[in-house]
């Protein structure tokens, strides 16, 4: 969506924010650079023909070429090959070439060119310095042949070369460096923008894999407890009472087929990511199916108060909830009856509150398992709170505060 905004409002194109695919592809990984052939060999290509053409044009004032001026025009582009390893010698040596040629009398011409790239090469690959001292020295050789050492070298009768050309010499150097300098500034940015995406993308993958945990969590926690109370009624009126033993197998046959198509439920959003869900996503207008679920295995539950109009994502995590707290009940409480108020008098939240009178049947009664971590997690991601704990008179108090507004839909809930 980012990208289409960005190509219908006329920015910049996308490669320039976030650079060429091709371009540091191997960044944060341990590898050896390749060799750079084709780009070595159309380089020394264009060097070598470009000098010949500009040896005709400047056949009057400058040497003609013969076998050293090329073997220097060879070496400074075929020194290239090894840039990517040896950025720092292939940047001096190549600024030693170009200037011997230079300094031999030999035309002016795609010789730069060499040098340019491996400057370049040299400043993106972090050696700055080495860069700015390789083109200095090919500056000042520039400068001391064209206007003290030209007296005794070839081409014979040349004069001192006007100081308007070195004025050229270092503007050429100088947008050399700049140039570099600025495609070094953009991989660093494009660089820490993929790294910024990738933790990002991590990230997502974690909220969705703990939403997921939860759901399943809450599902089965929820329906296994009601099924494991079924059965044990099932198995101890068997022999006596064959039709309520007929009845807890009928509540168990209900509770797996619903835990099954909610889990199926949950399951379906791995394998179609980003498709709208085949059912709605339960909230508390379901409250009375779970009140029929409790009272299955055993618990009386009271319903205080109405269920506001919310957010599907609030609604989700409110009845998820009370879902919770009163698996809890049933798993590890003495107590059969269990209150839940719904309290949002103040029209900016909705106080959910679950009571039961106890007293606590487990070693893990204190609720510091997975049941409550989940419920803390969905209530901090609305921007809620929640407070769990035993009451002062015995019993356990589950309060949940959660916005009717959240600030934000969390990546659950869009």
């Amino acid at each position: 969506m980012d990208e289409q905004q960005v190509r219908r409002g006329g920015g910049p194109p996308m490669w320039w924010r976030h650079g060429p695919p091709w371009w540091n592809r191997w960044d944060g990984e341990e590898h050896t650079p390749r060799w750079p052939w084709r780009s070595t060999v159309l380089i020394t290509v264009f060097v070598l023909a470009g000098s010949q053409f500009a040896a005709e044009g400047q056949g009057d004032h400058r040497e003609q070429l013969d076998p050293f001026a090329r073997v220097l025009l060879f070496v400074a582009s075929g020194l290239l090959l090894w840039r990517k390893r040896y950025p720092v010698a292939v940047v001096f040596g190549t600024s030693v070439a170009a200037t011997l040629y230079l300094g031999a009398g030999y035309p002016y011409g795609p010789i730069f060119l060499a040098l340019a790239v491996a400057c370049f090469n040299a400043i993106l690959t972090g050696h700055r310095k080495a860069a700015w001292a390789a083109v200095g020295v090919f500056w000042v050789g520039h400068a001391l042949v064209a206007h003290w050492l030209y007296q005794w070298l070839p081409p014979s009768g040349d004069s001192a070369a006007p100081w308007s050309q070195e004025g050229v010499i270092a503007a050429w150097v100088a947008a050399i460096v700049a140039v570099s300098e600025l495609a070094k500034t953009r991989r660093e940015q494009w660089a820490k923008e993929r790294a910024e995406r990738a933790q990002a993308a991590r990230r997502r993958a974690d909220e969705e894999r703990l939403r997921i945990a939860r759901e399943l969590h809450d599902v089965l926690a929820h329906s296994i407890s009601v099924i494991n109370v079924q059965a044990g009624v099932g198995l101890a009126l068997l022999d006596t009472d064959p039709e309520q033993a007929r009845t807890a197998l009928t509540t168990i046959k209900a509770q797996s087929k619903e835990a099954l198509g909610e889990v199926r439920q949950v399951l379906d959003t791995l394998r179609t990511p980003g498709d709208a869900p085949r059912s709605p996503a339960p909230g508390l207008d379901r409250l009375p199916e779970l009140v029929s679920q409790a009272a299955s295995a055993g618990l009386t539950v009271d319903i205080e108060g109405e269920p506001p109009r919310l957010a599907p994502g609030t609604d989700l995590a409110a009845f998820r909830i009370v879902q919770e707290a009163l698996t809890n009940v049933v798993r590890h409480s003495g107590s059969r009856h269990a209150r839940v108020q719904l309290d949002h008098a103040d029209g900016a939240t909705l106080r959910l509150r679950i009571d039961d009178d106890g007293p606590a049947t487990g070693a893990d009664a204190g609720g510091s398992g997975n049941g409550l971590a989940g419920m803390r997690e969905r209530a901090a991601a609305l921007g809620g709170t929640i407070e769990a704990g035993p009451r002062a008179d015995g019993g356990f108090r589950v309060l949940a505060v959660l916005p009717l507004k959240a600030p934000a839909e969390t990546e659950e809930d869009r």
